[in-house]
């Protein structure tokens, strides 16, 4: 399909879009079809998923991928009428089927190419699976006088009933400005038996009314058909929703017959069966104003299809704004006008309902996400002849699409890294008292202004020994070097490591995880990683909601300016010079009745001048629990819009960002997540003599390479590692 006006490239890429997301779900469907092979429920989602794609692709122009679709469609008729049953081997050839397709999806758009022989061999191999020919959708039309009379029975089922049916068709007001055309559905009904259809004129304005996108003509129809009332209805599936359409059976008028069976009259012409229907059907259109019908309803839609790009820009305009009216509020405070206090007000009451509405245009489910790899554990587990299931918790958990965009690599390389290196062999795991299936888990959920996204499985876990052993041979550590899991388990994210004793397709050459927190870094997220010898793993992805906007806490540490996200902060106390004399030197604090320890952002960040008499703890929650951080003033809250550093502070861990206050001041937008865990791991390092003892306990150590690299997380059972550095 070579799309010409816009209005086709628009519907072209409307198309497409559905067409993946309808691919996606039917993978799921497949897979779980695949486990539930009596599930006639499955069967028919399999089924109306190929049937929108088919119709669809044909009323926007890509034939070839409906007549091929049309031949799965075909199977799973089958499948749904009881004469064919589900098998793995038909699982696995449509979902080879489903490639295709999406290759053919993507071809018009440069993106993929469709392989003409993988086609011919999927339709030869579904052919000799179903014993049924061909689709006659894709063979050269036979001569006419060879060809059947149109409803006939097939071969082998002449004695097969016919019913007689009433359908009303009224295409709704949106049905054509989608790309649907009303004639392709009739031509497809005509194709089911005999057909005889009348179209009402009555809803057809006057010309100065007239819109040309829209369809006012709506039809009466009868048809004599062997099909049942679902396959009829199958054929309006992709468009149900916009139209107004009736289904009713023509009652059977007895007749004499062999045993006094009583028979459907179909030969009389179907105008009396659906006259009284049509006559109080037109006469209630003439009461009604000229031009609109039932499913007339005002030009409005439940949900509208935006291009991701424009969503971009919108944020990028509302993020100036919101710059912009911190300014305007510095300038009003400043100002003893009371009328320009009052408009800064208003104007940050919209600026901040604006922005929240905006960022949650972005936030979509990570449902899409997880459900792609279905298939991915599938192919692997066939590929490896391993037994394993995926099961998914948190799929409706929200996330900004830009982050989850860039998810799909990470969680790719980690199911990878389970399934070859933690998984074992079915015969293995019976021999250790585990399940011959072996299960992932994907998992999503919120943590203040986080999401943690895990990959567990219930494998062989890390063998520490191992990882260290290919440590020291790389150079990466000494062979006497006191090393804790933490640190051990950092390796596994170098460039370039692995434990794997040959390089195969699937893994050995040590990019996996490496990817894996680099796109991680990008985010400005953090890998905790969990294991346990013979339990198996869980590899946990702490990622930011947004990457655009946040809310935040303004600080002062001497004249520099920080900001805390206010998701993660708890509370604020005040520190007096006289409680940290007497906590002896202590980092920590009492508050009511808990010892809460604090870093000293003063000492941590090198500032110079004298700390004020009264100080604030500003108390926030991380993974290791509450902790505060010291800080001289807290100035207020404030929308922060986040930008990047740039590559020259890209090894500045501690630092998420940067924002422009009102004043024009530069302010670092600070991570407690990671300067908590950076904070531990100093003080680890300088406990076990790596730092000299005039080091302060907070000290910002760059990570070296090799064991100090990307260190810092809890210590214990389950040794949990940061690989974020």
């Amino acid at each position: 399909m070579t799309p010409g006006s816009g209005a086709e490239q628009q519907f072209s890429r409307a198309f497409r879009e559905e067409a993946r997301e309808l691919l996606v779900e039917l993978e799921a469907v497949l897979l779980e079809l695949n486990e539930h092979r009596e599930d006639g429920e499955l069967v028919g989602r399999v089924f109306r998923g190929l049937h929108t794609i088919k119709g669809s692709g044909a009323m926007f122009g890509f034939e070839d991928l409906a007549t091929f679709t049309h031949n799965l469609e075909n199977a799973f008729d089958e499948v749904r009428k009881g004469r064919l049953q589900v098998t793995p081997e038909l699982v696995d050839l449509t979902l080879s089927a489903l490639d295709q397709i999406r290759a053919m999806v993507e071809e018009g758009e440069g993106e993929s190419a469709v392989d003409a022989a993988a086609c011919t061999e999927i339709l030869a191999r579904l052919r000799a699976l179903t014993g049924v020919a061909e689709s006659a959708a894709s063979q050269p039309a036979p001569p006419a006088e060879a060809r059947p009379a149109p409803g006939a029975a097939p071969a082998g089922q002449e004695d097969a009933r016919e019913q007689a049916w009433c359908i009303h068709f009224a295409p709704g007001p949106d049905l054509m400005r989608n790309g649907a055309d009303p004639l392709l559905l009739l031509r497809e009904l005509a194709e089911m038996g005999r057909l005889t259809a009348e179209a009402s004129m009555a809803g057809i304005p006057p010309l100065e009314a007239l819109e040309p996108e829209r369809c006012y003509v709506s039809w009466e129809m009868a048809l004599v058909t062997q099909a049942s009332e679902d396959k009829i209805r199958d054929v309006f599936i992709f468009v149900e929703d916009s139209c107004e359409l009736t289904i009713t059976p023509v009652p059977a008028e007895p007749v004499a017959g062999a045993a006094g069976e009583s028979k459907a009259i179909v030969e009389h012409s179907p105008e009396p069966v659906c006259a009284a229907d049509r006559t109080a059907r037109a006469l209630e259109e003439k009461r009604r104003s000229p031009g609109r019908r039932a499913t007339d309803q005002p030009d409005s839609a439940a949900s509208l299809r935006v291009p991701a790009a424009r969503l971009d820009q919108l944020v990028d305009l509302v993020g100036e704004m919101v710059t912009v009216q911190a300014r305007l509020s510095a300038i009003a405070a400043r100002s003893a006008d009371g009328e320009v206090l009052e408009v800064s007000e208003e104007i940050e009451r919209l600026t901040s309902a604006l922005r929240e509405n905006s960022m949650t245009l972005r936030m979509v489910p990570i449902r899409a996400t997880f459900e792609r790899f279905r298939r991915l554990v599938h192919d692997l587990a066939r590929d490896l002849g391993k037994n394993v299931e995926l099961t998914i918790e948190g799929a409706e958990t929200e996330l900004d699409k830009t982050v989850i965009d860039q998810l799909g690599d990470p969680l790719m390389h980690l199911i990878r890294n389970s399934m070859d290196h933690g998984i074992e062999s079915p015969e293995r795991r019976v021999a250790e008292g585990k399940r011959p299936m072996a299960t992932i888990h994907l998992s999503a959920r919120h943590s203040g202004a986080s999401v943690l996204i895990a990959v567990s499985d219930d494998g062989a876990g890390i063998d520490t020994e191992a990882v260290r052993a290919r440590a020291v041979e790389r150079g990466l550590t000494t062979a006497d070097a006191s090393l804790s899991e933490t640190e051990i388990y950092s390796f596994l994210f170098q460039p370039g490591f692995s434990t794997a004793q040959q390089v195969t397709d699937l893994s050995g050459r040590g990019v996996g995880m490496d990817v894996v927190r680099q796109r991680v870094e990008s985010l400005r997220g953090s890998i905790d990683v969990a294991s346990q010898r013979g339990a198996g793993t869980t590899v946990t992805l702490r990622l930011p909601l947004t990457l655009a906007i946040i809310d935040g806490l303004l600080v002062t540490v001497g004249e520099a300016f920080f900001v805390l996200p206010l998701a993660s902060t708890l509370e604020c106390i005040e520190l007096t010079r006289e409680e940290s004399e007497q906590a002896k030197g202590k980092h920590v604090a009492n508050v009511r009745g808990e010892i809460v320890p604090y870093i000293r952002l003063r000492q941590y960040f090198h500032v110079e001048t004298a700390a004020p008499e009264r100080e604030q703890i500003m108390v926030v929650e991380c993974e290791d629990g509450r902790c505060g951080l010291v800080v001289d003033q807290v100035l207020g809250d404030c929308q922060t819009v986040i930008r990047n550093l740039g590559r020259l502070y890209r090894h500045v861990q501690v630092v998420s960002g940067a924002t422009i206050l009102g004043n024009g001041v530069v302010a670092l937008i600070l991570d407690p997540q990671r300067l908590v865990q950076e904070a531990i791991r100093a003080k680890m390092q300088r406990e076990r003599g790596r730092l000299p003892g005039a080091v302060r306990d907070y000290e910002n150590v760059r990570p070296r390479d090799g064991a100090a690299a990307g260190n810092g997380g809890k210590v214990g059972a389950g040794a949990r590692a940061s690989a974020s550095r």
